[in-house]
């Protein structure tokens, strides 16, 4: 049985079982926070569609670094794919910021350091996406797509280590401002672990799907330009 036939039967199924055991884990393991009450569960999906958007552009640049070392057009699709499953994760992630915002702290959205790099991660990417929907087919636009989805990984880095080294009022995940631990309860932990885990095959699974849709995509157009050329 081939990679792809085992992925096809089987990931679907490690995707369902761990979504039960993410929403388990937060709604009956991880304890209601003090301060903050029961809209502190909002947490564990918001920083787990971060952390999958991060993986879905570095997933981008990688297999975009891969396309114009190589010249493959299967890596130019796994970068393509990534991107339209990273841009999905960016977005809850400023959906879900926003509606744990407002309780907290009042309102709907500050421009603090890490909240607008986010923004700014998440609209160059969506220019990626745009360019690759209208720029046409040509390889010069997949290299410039390519080149263009190298650059915005640069801005992961950034955000993670904004919210340490620039004030703002969005608060540190794992690590505080003074190097303590954020999630003190062991249930809170084991929440965020399995979610972030559930939302890397969720992930993985999208960009699979995606792929082959895609070059079945590709590969009707071919047929049907051989077709027309005929």
């Amino acid at each position: 049985m081939r990679a792809r036939d085992i992925l096809d039967r089987w990931l679907p199924w490690a995707v369902g079982l761990a979504m039960i055991a993410a929403l388990y884990c937060i709604f009956l393991v991880a304890p209601t926070e003090r301060e903050q009450g029961v809209v502190q569960r909002i947490f564990y999906f918001h920083v787990s569609s971060a952390w999958t958007a991060f993986a879905g552009f570095a997933t981008v640049a990688l297999s975009s670094a891969l396309f114009l070392w190589s010249g493959r057009q299967r890596w130019d699709q796994v970068a393509r794919s990534a991107a339209e499953v990273g841009v999905l994760f960016c977005t809850f992630v400023l959906i879900t910021g926003p509606i744990w915002a407002k309780p907290i702290w009042g309102t709907w959205w500050q421009w603090d350091p890490r909240l607008t790099q986010t923004l700014i991660l998440w609209a160059i990417y969506v220019s990626y996406l745009t360019l690759r929907a209208f720029g046409g087919g040509e390889d010069v636009v997949r290299r410039w797509a390519a080149v263009l989805g190298i650059f915005g990984v640069i801005g992961i880095p950034i955000i993670i280590v904004s919210v340490r080294l620039l004030p703002g009022m969005h608060p540190a995940v794992l690590v505080t401002r003074k190097g303590t631990s954020g999630l003190v309860d062991p249930g809170m932990r084991l929440a965020l672990a399995v979610t972030g885990l559930t939302f890397l095959l969720l992930f993985g699974w999208l960009v699979h799907v995606r792929t082959r849709i895609q070059r079945v995509s590709e590969g009707l157009e071919g047929m049907r330009a051989d077709l027309d050329a005929g």
